[in-house]
């Protein structure tokens, strides 16, 4: 029974956060984290590491989904990538210090805001902002909410996708599939650099059968969200995510209730 309620958790935590990659670039561990933690008692800084873990493959995955649909912008999230790696490193190093307790619920709110904006407030071009902003004020952009992403991420795990989201539509100004595109080919380093940072700090991982299980699941998730997200028009997708993002923050406020 125990193994039946390990495979059941990693199966539905997995897919969720596959979803979440997907079609918003959100960060695995603001699904797979709390799920490992309310019921399979994993601890909450190797739980962290561990979703981090499962969202290099499946960031890696959608990010060349999106490419090869020419929604990404490489060029321009390099800079924000180099910000968001380093700071992802002090936010790890940060959270290591802190008790168990302390470390979830930001990414669980954030998500419900962003489900809800892209419901009543969808994202159907790139704003005039983004189009016409100089190469110089793009860059110092990139580099100070880079540096706030990276290290909510590393921090808590959760909530630097979703943050890097809600940045480069609402603040840079992109469309939202160009958006996702170039968050999940961002998250894709930071997720390796925080699962790297987490497992050295925490001195590796107890429960190899459930980092393997939550990897699979996760990607075939994204795999399968990705490709919907990119075939289908701005108008499904801004409806398809904010539903979507809605019912997993309502889901993780529940899950986190019951953890309680």
């Amino acid at each position: 029974m125990e193994l039946f309620i390990k495979i059941l958790v990693c199966i539905i935590a997995g897919l969720g956060a596959g979803f979440g990659t997907g079609i918003a670039g959100l960060s695995a561990a603001a699904v797979i984290s709390p799920m490992l933690i309310t019921f399979l008692h994993v601890d909450a800084y190797e739980a962290v590491g561990i979703a981090l873990a499962s969202d290099v493959l499946a960031s890696a995955i959608s990010a060349i989904t999106y490419a090869k649909n020419k929604n990404i912008d490489i060029k321009n999230g390099l800079v924000m990538l180099a910000s968001v790696l380093v700071f992802t490193v002090v936010g790890s190093l940060l959270a290591s210090l802190l008790p168990s307790q302390a470390m979830g619920g930001f990414a669980m709110f954030m998500t419900l805001f962003a489900g809800l904006k892209f419901i009543f407030k969808p994202v159907m071009s790139a704003k005039e902002s983004n189009i016409n902003r100089s190469k110089r004020t793009a860059i110092i952009q990139s580099i100070i909410l880079g540096m706030i992403i990276g290290l909510i991420c590393g921090f808590v795990g959760a909530g630097g996708g979703m943050l890097m989201l809600l940045v480069l539509v609402s603040v840079l100004g992109y469309e939202l599939k160009t958006a996702v595109g170039t968050s999940v080919f961002i998250m894709t380093f930071t997720a390796i650099t925080g699962a790297s940072s987490h497992f050295i700090i925490g001195g590796g991982i107890t429960d190899w059968t459930v980092l393997a299980m939550c990897v699979i699941f996760t990607l075939i998730g994204a795999l399968v969200t990705a490709r919907f997200a990119n075939k289908t028009s701005p108008k499904v997708m801004n409806r398809a995510l904010g539903i979507g993002l809605t019912i997993m923050s309502i889901i993780m406020i529940i899950v986190n209730f019951v953890n309680i």
